[in-house]
């Protein structure tokens, strides 16, 4: 069968590569959705384009190597490939348990040998990071989207009662150990986002905007002010402190796309994806 495919390419752009080893991680991104059904469609689509507002998708070759990826991120994988869940019937029982005290899934595919494998496409930002043997990041949930095999991802529990019940980012996130590449799946662009360098220093934040904090970091959640009546009067309250040596990553931007959640364009949106 022949097919002249003219220009079906030309609508993808490759944004970002990285290699490591025997893996290349390539992201696309569709300059344009053309499958427009209706004047209404269409009209979403324009805006959308004109806002970047555009479908992202993760292409994953391996050469010898494999690939940690999200549950239900897959979209198609070709070549010689063994996917495996690493759930045995010795830890069956255990990795149930953690799932549901966690809410991650009790499987996580990996994907082995020579081949691609491209996860699904997203309009959220996807941003690739190398990390190095022994380096950790702790994100949050839903942020991990695929891994190289080397690294070890994993449910992190918070350290105190202050950050598990007041911080915002919930009792669990997620540690993923190098060394590695790895895929997070992110809310804002990476030009969005503030990177902080701390020496043995202290970073407070109002808000749980914070979307990643390396593994020497430690987060605590403490009142703005040393006395209830200073922090009543800074209108602050409780703020989310980060120490020690390392980087924190922030997106204060996120609180504005969250402050258009329930307007009636967020609304459109939605039902226009559906």
């Amino acid at each position: 069968m022949n097919y002249n495919a003219v220009g079906t390419r030309e609508n993808i752009k490759i944004i970002d590569s990285s290699v490591n080893k025997n893996m290349k991680i390539e992201i696309m991104e569709y300059q344009k959705l053309l499958g427009g059904r209706d004047p209404y469609s269409s009209q979403m689509m324009y805006f959308m384009e004109k806002q970047n507002m555009k479908v992202r998708q993760a292409a994953i070759y391996l050469t010898n190597d494999a690939v940690k990826v999200e549950p239900g991120a897959m979209s198609y994988f070709q070549g010689n490939l063994e996917m495996v869940s690493g759930v045995t019937p010795g830890n069956l029982i255990g990795r149930m348990f953690t799932g549901a005290v966690t809410g991650e899934a009790a499987a996580q595919p990996e994907y082995r040998g020579t081949g691609m494998v491209v996860l699904e496409p997203t309009f959220k930002h996807l941003l690739t990071l190398e990390l190095q043997p022994g380096e950790e990041i702790i994100v949050d949930k839903g942020m991990f989207f695929a891994a190289q095999g080397s690294a070890n991802v994993s449910a992190y529990m918070q350290r105190n009662l202050s950050s598990a019940a007041l911080g915002g980012e919930g009792i669990f996130q997620t540690s993923i150990k190098g060394p590695g590449l790895v895929i997070l799946e992110c809310a804002v662009p990476m030009c969005e986002i503030d990177i902080i360098d701390l020496q043995n220093d202290v970073l407070k934040v109002d808000g749980n905007f914070a979307v990643l904090r390396t593994g020497g970091i430690d987060f605590t959640v403490e009142r703005s002010a040393k006395t209830l009546i200073g922090s009543a009067v800074s209108g602050e309250g409780l703020v989310n402190v980060y120490r020690g040596t390392g980087q924190v990553w922030l997106a204060p931007t996120i609180k504005v796309y969250s402050s258009m959640l329930g307007s009636p364009y967020s609304a459109a949106v939605s039902v226009s994806s559906t």
